[in-house]
This record gives C-alpha cells, structure tokens and sequence, in this order.
C-alpha cells in the first residue's frame, strides 16, 4: 500500500483536509493517509517548503507527497509532479519544491495536465480535492509520472536570502522560520558555522542587536528563562528560550537580522 504525504496550509477547523482525504480514498481505498500538517501558515510557501524538505527523507522510498499552499489556485500556475531522491512530490509550481529542489536528488518533473486523473467536475477554488487528491489516488495505484503530462521545462524558486560572509569573519544572516514553541530558526547552516569556527573561534550570536551568548548543545544548557543558541535539529543555527519563547522575548519574526561573530 502506498504512503500519501499531506501538507496543507488547510487547518483542521473546516471540510477541506476530509474532503481531500475522501477524495484520494475514493481513488484508492487501500491508500495510507499520513499528515504531515494542515497548520502551515496561510499561504506561506516558504514554510511549507521548509517543512517539505525537513520530512522528505524521514518517509520510505515511493511515498507520494502532497503538498497544497496555493494562493495562486484557479490560475494560469502549473501543478508539478516531481520525484526526488526516490519520492514523488505533487505541488503548485510557486516555489514550494525550492529547498527539497536545492537538497534532493531530481530525477523526473512534469507537468500535471492528464484531466483524466481529476475529478469529473472541477472548482476554481478547490483543486486539492479536484486535482491534487485524485491524481494522488492514481499514483498511489500505480500509474507513472509521464501518464501525467509532459516534462517541465523549469519550476519556480524561491529568491531566498543567503547569509553574507564578512572579511573579519563574522557572519549576517537573517531569522526565517518562526516554530510553533516560538524558535527562531535561521537561514545559516552548520556548514556555514563550521566555516566561521576556522581558528578556533568562540561564537557569539545576537538577534536584532540583543546578545544571545555563544553556541549550546541544547535547551536546557541555560537556566529556564534565558535566551540560547543552538544547532537545531534542521541542522540551521536556532535561537530560543528555554522553557519559553525567543519570538516574543525579542518581538522577532522572519527577516530579522542574526549577527554571527
């Protein structure tokens, strides 16, 4: 039986995440239905991109992703079906596979266009039921990625910020994601740490000019209460509070500047 993946940006409040589990089901009753979430932020695709490329290799090998953050429904926007690394990936071509994109390894994209995989009748509004949930139905029954339409010739990225790298070898990056427990995780990587550690340097890390301290294993290498820099487990540099919440301590949110020096 096959695995479908679902990222939504839904919520759980309304029918849309039933109807499109219904929708999938009534393609393919034997399907296994997994959440990933329905709480993404609305139409925040970067999010969902984030998310999307933190599960991807946590799931077996032929799991189909579904993945619907899509303000852009109903219009000219193509809906892509992509295999990376051995997984499938149905998303809205909005810069949702960025990361997975940067990460992964592509070996097929195409356009979703076979109208004999939607539904019979079609919303403008509501294609993760009309589109997305019946085309997840037939992959997971076995049909191929080029049953679906042609190649893709190319497919949104997101014009994401890197962190500047400065000549005394202290670093600028900015917070990108904000958790739900109030994290603040950042666009600088472990990768690019290490680099600034050359010579054996003791980091410190400020947000928003306030001084945060040096880099810690984990939360609770601070007393409850106090601000703490991390490696967090999406391998990006973190910023919390232990026992609390680094975004409402600093009235931090995406885009703000992360000194690392």
């Amino acid at each position: 039986m096959a695995i479908v993946a679902l990222l939504t940006d839904f919520g759980t409040t309304d029918y849309y995440v039933a109807a499109m589990k219904g929708s999938i089901l009534q393609v393919d009753p034997k399907a296994t239905l997994v959440d990933i979430s329905h709480d993404i932020p609305s139409q925040d695709v970067y999010h969902a991109a984030f998310v999307l490329r933190q599960v991807l290799p946590c799931f077996p090998a032929k799991t189909i992703f579904t993945c619907v953050v899509d303000p852009g429904v109903g219009t000219s926007r193509r809906i892509l079906a992509a295999r990376y690394s051995d997984r499938v990936i149905l998303a809205p071509d909005n810069g949702l596979l960025t990361l997975v994109h940067r990460d992964a390894d592509l070996q097929e994209v195409r356009t979703v266009e076979n109208r004999r995989f939607f539904a019979s009748t079609l919303s403008s509004t509501f294609h993760g039921r009309d589109i997305f949930a019946p085309v997840a139905g037939h992959l997971s029954k076995g049909v191929a990625l080029d049953h679906l339409g042609p190649v893709a010739d190319r497919i949104e990225i997101l014009n994401l910020a890197k962190p500047v790298r400065h000549p005394d070898g202290s670093m600028t990056g900015e917070v990108q994601i904000v958790d739900r427990f109030g994290n603040l995780i950042t666009n600088i990587s472990v990768l690019d740490l290490s680099a600034a550690r050359a010579g054996h340097r003791q980091l410190q890390v400020s947000v928003k000019g306030v001084v945060v301290g040096p880099l810690r294993i984990t939360y609770g290498d601070v007393p409850p209460g106090e601000l703490v820099a991390l490696i967090g487990s999406s391998q990006m540099l973190e910023i919390g509070v232990n026992q609390g919440s680094a975004a409402e301590r600093l009235g931090a949110r995406r885009g703000d500047p992360v000194q690392v020096c």
